[in-house]
């Protein structure tokens, strides 16, 4: 055996990995597909908005 224990490690890093499962940027928020894209599409209109104009948003808030 003169690969020591990296295969022991790398199973241990994988199993890790499946079990933190949601911690990436896409994580599972309970959303169909249709309903993301609409929460998606809210929130680019927000976006363009403000790089529009960028007085007007601030004074919003």
């Amino acid at each position: 055996m003169t690969r020591g224990n990296q295969r022991d490690l790398a199973r241990a890093k994988n199993a890790k990995k499946q079990n933190d499962g949601g911690k990436g940027k896409r994580g599972d928020d309970g959303l169909s597909s249709a309903a993301r894209k609409l929460r998606d599409a809210e929130i680019m209109q927000e976006k363009q908005k403000k790089a529009k104009d960028p007085e007007k948003s601030t004074e919003k808030k």
